[in-house]
């Protein structure tokens, strides 16, 4: 290993310490969002073994967000990849470090394929990049599935590189093996996004089967026959839980939860059209201009000198012997890809960032560092006032840097604390010894929004046989009805206003 490969790697040591770090302090190892809680819900019940659990009585009153009562059986609604090593997490208590261990794989697999495409510098310049974007930071701290989707995507892409540049028959067919399993592991991960990725590449296979050598043809046939023998393991899991491979799950929580264009499709009576898709974009777009980089509306303002040295490259290193220069577009194009895909989806996403297009991010910074790499000049060597090239855009690169991590990114980040309300201080009442004498326990949750109650479901699990068991208050009589099924629990009624309260039934 190179100098160069020593400093990437401790680049993604580091990257899974902060993302830790802000799992564990910001979002405090406990769900926010409602995709989080369906997430956490799915990894708890695979990590027994098991893809769906019966129903519960009056399941309106055990609300799990986004997890779906049908045909008796009760199951979250997003696709299987995602959950499946969340729970992985879940059995070894290191929930909260699945995501930060992805983040620096991330990172590494970012600066894999800048040196494969480009070459060290520019490799490592965008690992750092990376590692200082908010946008980046945040996704991959969280418990949702964007860090997973990156690692297979990115990894995907560099597995494709290789299994294409390999002469070895033996190590040729392992690398070819291994692209088509991330790239079908992504589809039942994250479906639109396995599109976006594989649209590019599979235009890009086409030509290779037009006019590539036999071995290689016969290596993209494999990897696309495989990926996509995998990838329907998507349509096997919506049909062990609906009863239909064609039902989407998440139909049977919202039925206008599509992707399309028409009545039907989204909230609005004339359901989504064109309009709406250019206004959810540009409203994300505008969320990620900030977010990508955390230099205001300065994000972008290397790729015009990205573009330029990837149209025009430099004699000398770039690009490198495996003519990687024409392959870099494979990874650029992606997020215009997945823009335009999620255009046809009814709602952006702003929040996080846009995050519908995190897994473009190699491409993204890539083609940032490969623009200040052209900016500085590096590596030529300059006399007299012509140094001040490289030095005026390694300061401005370096206080820009230090303007995000100093102001940006903890501003932007520390935001998210809390979020909707939602802390882990609101099972600090369950924590106690009083609460503790009381289990096991069934709390009649009186919220005022549905957040009051999820909140407390850390506490519980999806087999309510934890200490607690929550119930959301839906009035007297469902109340009454659900308390004879727990007959052996303490019933103790629980009002978020009043949180050091628990008032036993008599």
């Amino acid at each position: 290993m190179s100098r160069t490969d020593w400093l990437a790697l401790a680049l993604s040591a580091l990257a899974t310490l902060i993302t830790g770090w802000i799992a564990l302090n910001i979002f405090e190892d406990i769900p926010h969002l409602e995709d989080e809680f369906a997430y956490v819900w799915q990894a708890q019940v695979i990590a027994r073994g098991q893809l769906t659990t019966p129903s519960p009585d009056n399941p309106k009153s055990f609300l799990v967000p986004f997890v779906v009562d049908h045909n008796g059986q009760r199951f979250g609604k997003y696709p299987l990849g995602w959950p499946v090593v969340l729970s992985l997490g879940e059995r070894l208590g290191l929930r909260a470090w699945v995501n930060p261990f992805l983040a620096g794989l991330g990172i590494w697999l970012t600066y894999r394929l800048g040196k494969k495409l480009l070459n060290e510098r520019i490799a490592l310049l965008a690992a750092a990049l990376l590692l200082s974007s908010p946008f980046f930071l945040m996704n991959s701290s969280a418990l949702l599935s964007h860090a997973w989707g990156l690692v297979l995507s990115a990894g995907f892409a560099l597995f494709w590189l290789e299994a294409l540049d390999e002469s070895d028959s033996a190590r040729g067919w392992l690398l070819t093996l291994s692209a088509a399993l991330t790239l079908g592991v992504l589809a039942p991960s994250r479906p639109l996004t396995a599109l976006g990725i594989a649209l590019p590449f599979g235009i890009h296979g086409l030509i290779l089967l037009w006019r590539g050598p036999q071995n290689i043809r016969r290596r993209v046939l494999v990897i696309g026959t495989v990926a996509l023998l995998v990838g329907s393991l998507h349509l096997l899991w919506q049909y062990a839980v609906t009863g239909n491979a064609l039902t989407n799950p998440y139909t049977l929580w919202w039925p206008y939860d599509r992707l399309g264009f028409g009545p039907g499709f989204g909230v609005t009576a004339d359901g989504h059209n064109l309009k709406y898709a250019w206004t959810n974009t540009k409203f994300s777009l505008h969320a990620g201009l900030s977010d990508l980089f955390g230099w205001g509306k300065l994000s972008w303002i290397f790729f015009p000198f990205g573009l330029w040295a990837l149209l025009r490259p430099h004699p000398s290193p770039l690009p490198p012997p495996s003519g990687g220069q024409g392959k870099i577009w494979l990874l650029v194009s992606i997020f215009p890809v997945l823009v335009l895909i999620y255009a046809a989806y009814w709602v952006g996403a702003w929040l996080f960032g846009p995050r519908y297009y995190y897994e473009a991010l190699p491409g993204l910074v890539l083609l940032s560092a490969a623009g200040i790499d052209r900016l500085a000049g590096w590596p030529q060597r300059f006399s007299g006032w012509k140094m001040a090239r490289p030095l005026v855009v390694t300061g401005l690169v370096a206080l820009l840097v230090a303007m995000s991590a100093v102001f940006y990114s903890p501003i932007r980040i520390g935001s998210l604390r809390g979020l909707y309300g939602i802390e882990r201080a609101a099972l600090q009442p369950f924590l106690t010894v009083d609460a503790q004498a009381l289990t096991p326990a069934l709390v009649i949750v009186h919220p005022e929004n549905w957040r009051e109650y999820a909140a407390l479901l850390e506490l519980s699990n999806p087999f309510f046989d934890a200490p607690f068991v929550f119930v959301y208050h839906r009035g007297p009589r469902s109340t009454n009805e659900i308390m004879t099924l727990f007959p052996q629990r303490t019933v103790v009624h629980y009002h978020p206003d009043e949180p050091w309260k628990l008032y036993t039934e008599k």
